[in-house]
């Protein structure tokens, strides 16, 4: 993979009305890609009794935020969009190969193709996809990422959006894990989501202040351990 130098921008354009609904449409607990039965190795820390509160859930869902989603993701989602934005398949598949090789055990590898299949056959039936270039993509080797960036651009959504939307799925979607494996009522799930949304906008505010994309990192060797650990564990409630 070659080192490319980016220079960050903000795009401070408003959103169209329809730019704005397909924005929430993507960011919805129903959008139908299974992201609800995955729990990202949360689970396998609850069973370990590594989070076991409403303060180690979100001790938890913070170093997630700031070790993971700021250091890989949103690094990854910023090459990923301007990659598709100027019509370079060739650099997103580049992208994509990098990100599945990436993935560090078998169930995060098979949510994010999963995950990545499922959006394909949304943006199939998108009005506006025949204008992308989905054929090139591999039916059942495209991530997630690689096809949530390809979705955001169809969309119309400026690189913010994308990276702020993205983190916030992320968020509810684990906060609706812990409810169900720790477990946790609603009003926790609620406080939890409400300073967790505070942390993201100023993690995401730091990561506009740099001077260009950082190259995206994958190393978080505890949280590979806890999904291979996972794989093993007697009863399960989530697929990772």
């Amino acid at each position: 993979m070659r080192t490319t130098i980016h220079t960050m921008a903000t795009t401070t354009e408003p959103l169209s009305a329809d730019a704005l609904l397909g924005l929430f449409q993507l960011t919805s607990p129903a959008l139908p890609v299974g992201a609800f039965s995955y729990s990202d190795g949360l689970e396998s820390a609850v069973a370990l009794g590594w989070v076991s509160d409403e303060a180690s859930v979100q001790s938890w869902l913070s170093d997630g935020l700031n070790l993971t989603l700021s250091r890989c993701d949103w690094p990854l989602l910023s090459r990923l969009h301007q990659a598709w934005s100027q019509g370079d398949v060739d650099l997103a598949l580049r992208w994509n190969a990098w990100h599945v090789q990436t993935r560090e055990t078998a169930e995060f590898r098979m949510q994010a193709l999963q995950m990545g299949h499922a959006m394909l056959q949304w943006l199939a039936n998108h009005p506006a996809a025949e204008q992308h270039p989905l054929a090139r993509l591999p039916v059942h080797g495209t991530s997630w990422v690689t096809a949530l960036a390809l979705a955001h651009v169809v969309n119309a959504s400026p690189l913010s959006a994308l990276r702020l939307s993205h983190g916030f799925a992320w968020l509810e979607n684990q906060v609706q894990a812990a409810m169900k494996a720790v477990p946790l009522g609603q009003k926790s799930g609620q406080r939890l989501i409400h300073a967790l949304a505070r942390e993201l906008v100023a993690a995401h505010q730091a990561f506009e202040a740099l001077p260009e994309w950082p190259q995206p990192i994958s190393a978080a060797p505890g949280l590979a351990i806890l999904s291979a650990q996972h794989e093993h564990l007697y009863t399960r409630i989530f697929r990772s």
